[in-house]
């Protein structure tokens, strides 16, 4: 089954029915579901085969769920990618991937025409009504091809700590599942459910709780083009939005938005809020159910599970601190348990089926069927997970994934740079913040202020570090190895 499957289906029961929303631009399932077939007819026409990989750097917007669908009808493989990537970073995902085509809003299209300038991908720049003016020319949509439910249907980049971020394959099966539970046991989502889309769809979150559970369901999508406290009151009241799905600095900034606001929103239609990408601290939990009289429920899931493994369900009592019990289908289990505390694992139908063209990574992460996460967990008496800290040095800034040894490697280009380390450190809304310590060659002439504009100019605006700090030596083991855990900011 071909995982844009479920769009025909829920065109054919709720055509009329408005399907994705933003600004005063929408589309219904009927519109959704024709611009997808034709994209796959544009694709076909250039040259475009089942398999093939196509990148999508787009910001939120109407043309992301078109393309999204639409390349999966063609029976190829979606790369979603995030618009604020540099030409380095840009360049890595066409190349790995293999990308014959990428689709870029303007705001980012000079990067990526960098960054596609030693790779086989051609850039597709899109302005606005630029893919409409396209899609003219294809009047007769067509698929979705069939595929097996193996086939890679999504390729999400992600990473440890070490070397450059990898491709996730998650296959048809893998999202449509996940959906599918998400949508019906999960949030129990209706057709007459709004869901608020302010998670960026081309991350695995807003991707599948936003976007392919609402197509499941036959639910509204109502996007913003980007994450502003008021703005998010003002549409849950515009618009009666359901639900809410976040990370926790999104409930940290809207909790204060709401006690500060001097305009009173009335955000009585919200029924549910989901909560994932990173811990949610139990005082914000209390606080913004108190203040908005609805209930959170915190989950975990990762890009090679497509993404939910566990959750707080709805009809269960639910644990504040706690990710919950696995979902329908899904086991957990710790390995290399001390104290009680072990390495979390994950079987079943949500897990990848590995790493594109990573066999020594995918037999590292995979293990007899187990996905080792390289979190640290803890389970009570009564199955609930807690997430207790990540076994790697992942820094988790705002919800988006930051990796420590990718900044270093921009670090090191640095003509004074002797040594560097990049780690997280607390953030009061963010969760952490991107810091390094850095050891100057002997003579070099350099101030924080330099090294941190020449990291900013070739990473992503979340990845480069606010906090860095001149050292004479970084501290070191018998080996030579730098200790992480002994370097301190602030007053730590």
């Amino acid at each position: 089954m071909n995982l844009a499957d479920i769009l025909l289906r829920t065109a054919a029961e709720h055509g009329p029915r408005t399907a994705v929303e933003l600004g005063d631009s929408a589309l219904t399932y009927d519109e959704l579901a024709t611009a997808s077939g034709r994209v796959a007819a544009l694709l076909a026409d250039r040259g475009v085969n089942p398999g093939d990989r196509v990148g999508v750097m787009l910001p939120n917007s109407l043309d992301f769920p078109v393309l999204y669908y639409g390349i999966l009808r063609a029976g190829a493989v979606v790369v979603p990618m995030n618009p604020l990537l540099k030409s380095r970073e840009i360049a890595h995902y066409l190349r790995d991937s293999g990308a014959v085509l990428l689709f870029a809003h303007e705001m980012c299209a000079a990067e990526a025409a960098r960054g596609a300038e030693d790779t086989v991908a051609n850039v597709m720049e899109l302005a606005a009504g630029t893919l409409t003016d396209l899609l003219a020319d294809y009047a007769e949509p067509i698929g979705p091809r069939p595929c097996a439910d193996d086939d890679t249907a999504v390729l999400l980049y992600t990473s440890g700590t070490t070397g450059s971020p990898k491709g996730a394959e998650l296959t048809h099966a893998n999202v449509l599942r996940n959906s599918e539970i998400s949508a019906r046991s999960l949030f129990r989502l209706t057709s007459d459910d709004v869901i608020l889309g302010c998670l960026p769809l081309f991350h695995t979150f807003g991707q599948t709780c936003a976007m392919n559970t609402a197509v499941t369901a036959g639910a509204r999508l109502t996007l913003t083009a980007r994450f502003d406290p008021a703005d998010v009151l003002r549409t849950v009241q515009d618009r009666g939005a359901t639900i809410f799905a976040g990370v926790p600095t999104m409930y940290a900034a809207l909790l204060a938005a709401r006690t500060a606001q001097t305009e009173a929103y009335d955000t009585s239609t919200l029924r549910l809020c989901v909560s994932g990408g990173a811990s949610l601290p139990v005082e914000v939990l209390h606080g913004f159910e108190k203040a908005f009289d609805v209930p959170v429920l915190e989950g975990f899931g990762m890009s090679e599970t497509s993404p939910v493994a566990c959750f707080n369900h709805l009809d269960r009592p639910r644990k504040p601190g706690s990710v919950g019990t696995p979902i329908e289908g899904v086991e957990l289990r710790l390995t290399d348990v001390r104290d009680g505390v072990g390495e979390l694992c994950v079987r079943g139908h949500n897990v990848m089926k590995g790493y594109l063209g990573r066999p020594e990574a995918t037999a590292e992460a995979l293990q007899d069927g187990w996905l080792r996460t390289g979190d640290l967990a803890r389970v009570d008496e009564d199955g609930y997970y807690y997430i207790v800290d990540r076994k790697k040095d992942l820094i988790i800034r705002g919800g988006f994934n930051v990796y420590p040894r990718e900044v270093e490697e921009v670090l090191y280009e640095h003509p004074a740079v002797a040594e560097a380390a990049v780690v997280g450190v607390p953030h009061p809304t963010l969760g952490e913040e991107v810091a390094a310590a850095v050891t100057p060659r002997p003579g070099a002439d350099v101030t924080v202020d330099e090294l941190r504009e020449f990291v900013r100019e070739r990473v992503a605006p979340y990845k480069y570090p606010r906090e860095i700090r001149l050292v004479e030596a970084l501290p070191k083991g018998a080996t030579g190895k730098i200790l992480k855990r002994e370097i301190t900011f602030g007053d730590a």
